[in-house]
């Protein structure tokens, strides 16, 4: 179990080893959420990431994308698409 101390300005300093747990590093934000009566800390940036994996669960499948060749062959795609449109 980890104790932080809150300041009078309602600041906590977050406890490295959970610092470390939620990849946090100076400057992230961190999201509080209200789970069964208790407040869970999380990384913004994880919990957004998590998110959009959630909303994009089947499309690569339904693109024909199977492989990590095929993200490749997807992103080289789109830049020599990209380079056309500029010049």
């Amino acid at each position: 179990m980890d104790i932080a101390r809150l300041s009078s300005k309602g600041q906590l300093t977050v406890p490295i080893e959970i610092r470390k747990k939620l990849s946090l590093k100076e400057g992230d934000k961190v999201v509080f959420l209200e789970q069964g009566g208790s407040i869970i800390i999380q990384n913004s940036n994880r919990l957004a990431f998590e998110e959009l994996q959630r909303g994009m669960k089947g499309a690569a499948e339904k693109a024909g994308i199977t492989s990590e060749q095929d993200v490749v062959d997807l992103v080289n795609d789109i830049r020599r698409e990209t380079w056309k449109q500029q010049k």
